[in-house]
């Protein structure tokens, strides 16, 4: 991890995950479970280039918010979550409901942002913990019905 600019905590993580880009990737992997480069290359909505997508990916492993599996020859590598990105959920859905607030958006692209608002710190707590089973291996918490993963992926299923 590189020395930052200096002490101010929100300098430190502008200097993290600040730009778009990398706000975008954290956001796929979080939200759409895309793990591998081809599949974050084609299901960006915003049309990201394979070279920022590389840089940024690299950022984000030396910053500590992603882990890349050592994939070997031939293989594919998956990129995971960490404790640090997890704990961005809350954050990502302050930002998704100022954006519904503030900015124009698209009911396909909106609906999650709404969910998330809408169940609040109670919602992101379960979202946080299937994202740990999922990028971190842990025990999956009980639950009935479906899990946040799977509502998030049939809000916006019904929104197409």
């Amino acid at each position: 991890m590189e020395a930052a600019r200096s002490g101010c905590p929100i300098n430190a993580a502008v200097e993290a995950f600040g730009d778009s880009w990398s706000l975008l990737v954290l956001r796929d992997i979080m939200f759409g479970n895309r793990r591998y480069f081809r599949e974050l290359l084609a299901g960006s909505e915003e049309g990201i280039a394979s070279n920022i997508l590389a840089d940024r990916l690299k950022r984000l492993v030396n910053a500590g918010l992603l882990t890349r599996e050592d994939a070997g020859p031939g293989r594919r590598a998956a990129y995971s979550l960490t404790e640090a990105s997890i704990r961005l959920v809350p954050v990502f859905a302050h930002l998704g409901e100022w954006g519904l607030r503030h900015r124009p958006t698209t009911r396909r692209l909106r609906v999650r942002a709404e969910l998330l608002a809408a169940g609040g710190p109670e919602l992101w707590e379960e979202f946080m913990a299937e994202l740990r089973t999922v990028h971190l291996g842990e025990t999956a918490p009980e639950r009935d019905g479906p899990g946040v993963l799977e509502r998030l992926a049939q809000a916006y299923t019904d929104a197409l």
